[in-house]
């Protein structure tokens, strides 16, 4: 039904304001969405990886810009292909439904994480969503998460300077919450003294 699409690490697999004619499914790699504000600044807006969907939407432009974070394979299939395939598998459709409600909730949770929540506590709260992503792909699981994307990345996802990321970093690692095996792979060391900086239970 789809034609499989890989794209290189930088490389963008639509723009803001593009036509939104294709519907993608990432199978392997991760892949960041952004805006770019009036005053030139850029908003990360989430990461997508294996097993979500990009492009399925109710407008007929992007509403943001999709980047590869590293070399990435995705199924892509003609909008309304996917329209008329959707009409026929009710199943299908579920699993859409599921990953917008998934969407919305994810949204809630960025407002709540860029309005009132700390530095830490945001930071907190990422690796430990990524975590939960990890634990529901078998090849991924384990206290192991993977930081695909940059520093900068992670700091216009939080609302929060690059700088600020590499602190809060460095503070988890000599509270012995995380453990940087590399710097794009942390190791969790105490998940809950992680998710009690990320609850506002504890203090720095």
């Amino acid at each position: 039904m789809g034609w499989t699409l890989v794209v290189t690490p930088g490389q963008a697999l639509f723009h803001e304001g593009d036509r939104a004619d294709r519907v993608f499914t990432l199978t392997n790699g991760c892949v960041k969405l952004y805006k770019l504000l009036p005053d030139g600044r850029r908003q990360v807006t989430g990461f997508l990886f294996p097993g979500d969907f990009l492009g399925v939407s109710v407008f007929d432009e992007h509403a943001f810009t999709a980047e590869a974070l590293g070399e990435c394979q995705l199924c892509w299939f003609p909008r309304s292909r996917f329209d008329r395939y959707v009409e026929t598998q009710p199943a299908m459709e579920r699993e859409l439904y599921r990953a917008a409600a998934h969407e919305l909730a994810a949204a809630q949770q960025q407002l709540v994480l860029l309005g009132r929540k700390t530095a830490a506590e945001r930071l907190a709260s990422f690796v430990l969503e990524l975590a939960d992503k990890a634990s529901r792909s078998p090849e991924r699981a384990g206290r192991f998460v993977d930081l695909p994307m940059s520093r900068s990345d992670i700091a216009d996802y939080l609302g929060i300077t690059k700088e600020t990321v590499s602190r809060a970093l460095s503070l988890f690692k000599s509270q012995r919450l995380i453990r940087l095996e590399t710097l794009n792979r942390i190791e969790i060391l105490d998940a809950e003294g992680l998710k009690d900086v990320a609850d506002g239970g504890l203090e720095f």
